[in-house]
């Protein structure tokens, strides 16, 4: 593989430099340059009102969503010229989280599976940053088993009425629109009873609780749906063929997440070789030395796995369950890195604050919001499956449920263990 770029890039290169020295908000530059993973820098309202202003800019000069077609709002570019938008843009690509779930995965599985009418009605709109998207996939009941859930939607006329509980839906309390996975039929298989659908979140009957976070953030949240009514217009694809659909939304998750997750490791090397023990210089310690050492193996084996993602993009292929790789190494390398520098710290190790702690408390920081790695895009034992079995090839676990009439599958215990799972009662309809 050649990672150099042809003529060709090169001079696309140059130009998506000069538009953005002409064209990027600098004013916002330091703030964004100190932005840490886990760390709020700017106010919620500040924040979503730049980002909304960056990604406009973007759409207007053709620089959003590259890879979309052009009638889409997006460019026509190719998968490489995407990424060297995505190196380029470097500090002002903060601004782009609030649209990572729209952008990276709802937009994507309404191109793959979309009416023409739909894709022309919303493509453009989440592209330009007018329509911020957020994923009600995840709930309380099915765990792990995204297959397992229980929300349902039962068609009366040309309406679907939804009632059910989602949890740890990111952004869901500042999105417009939500893409949906729903239970339409209890009676087949739990992967067949399964349809996309896309709601408006001020639709009436759907309540949205935010979760306060180990630190003070609230990225996640709670949506109850009692009664609400969705148009059959807005179902994606055909009925039951939810799963499927939602396979693309998930490919396209493990990429676009594992794509903005930090390992630590730089800022970990930076941090080694300014500290000073009471032997001397942090990183002339033999056992430091070594942990760096093992972390910059990781870095440097992620690095070459996202090289070889590129190149199948850049042939044209879409995102394979191989990118499950990269988010399982990288949210484990975060909480490992941030334990290891908050035990170099001493006893300041235990402030948090950003104003008394050491190096503003970024290592604290990482290790406040980790755990939420390991669970958003799939916990650590999906993707450990997904990698064994579609990229391995190792013989599959046993299911005994899969095909299993959704209503017959036992069901454990009648007291909610969590106390998200307060609600369940309202969506158990296996019985129905």
């Amino acid at each position: 593989m050649d990672f150099n770029d042809t003529d060709q890039e090169a001079e696309f290169r140059r130009e998506v430099r000069d538009w953005i020295a002409r064209n990027a908000p600098t004013e916002l530059w330091e703030t964004l340059n100190s932005f840490s993973f886990g760390q709020a820098k700017m106010d919620s309202d500040a924040l979503m009102r730049h980002s909304k202003a960056w990604q406009r800019k973007k759409h207007v000069g053709g620089w959003a969503c590259l890879n979309w077609p052009k009638a889409y709002g997006g460019r026509g570019a190719t998968p490489i010229e995407r990424v060297i938008w995505q190196q380029e843009e470097g500090v002002y690509a903060m601004l782009s989280a609030v649209f990572t779930l729209g952008i990276g995965m709802c937009g994507p599985t309404l191109l793959e599976n979309a009416s023409e009418a739909q894709c022309r009605r919303h493509l453009p709109k989440i592209a330009s940053g007018e329509e911020v998207w957020c994923q009600l996939f995840s709930e309380p009941s099915g765990g792990s088993d995204l297959a397992g859930l229980r929300t349902s939607a039962k068609r009366e006329g040309d309406e679907w009425v939804v009632d059910g509980q989602k949890i740890w839906t990111t952004g869901a309390h500042y999105s417009d629109y939500g893409l949906l996975l729903a239970r339409t039929d209890f009676t087949v298989p739990k992967h067949r009873g399964l349809t996309m659908f896309y709601v408006d979140m001020k639709t009436p009957g759907i309540e949205v609780r935010p979760i306060k976070q180990l630190n003070g953030q609230s990225e996640f949240n709670e949506v109850y749906f009692t009664g609400a009514r969705i148009p059959d217009a807005q179902r994606i694809g055909d009925v039951g063929a939810g799963w499927h659909i939602s396979l693309t939304t998930l490919m396209n998750e493990r990429l676009a997440v594992g794509g903005v997750m930090p390992t630590g490791f730089p800022e970990m090397l930076a941090f080694c070789e300014a500290l000073q023990t009471d032997a001397g210089p942090a990183i002339e310690d033999p056992d430091i030395c070594a942990h760096l050492a093992g972390w910059a193996i990781r870095h440097l084996g992620l690095k070459h796995t996202s090289n070889r993602t590129l190149s199948a993009l850049s042939n044209g292929k879409l995102p394979g369950p191989e990118n499950s790789i990269a988010k399982l190494v990288i949210s484990q390398t975060l909480q490992e890195i941030a334990h290891y520098a908050m035990s170099l710290q001493g006893d300041w190790g235990i402030l948090v604050d950003e104003a008394d702690a050491v190096d503003e408390g970024r290592f604290q920081a990482y290790l406040l919001r980790s755990p939420g790695m390991r669970i958003e895009g799939g916990t650590d034992e999906i993707l450990r499956n997904i990698i064994g079995e579609r990229v391995l090839g190792l013989p599959a676990d046993i299911r005994v449920d899969k095909t299993m009439p959704f209503n017959q599958i036992p069901v454990s215990g009648t007291a909610p263990s969590h106390p998200a799972a307060a609600r369940s009662d309202v969506v158990d309809n296996r019985a129905v």
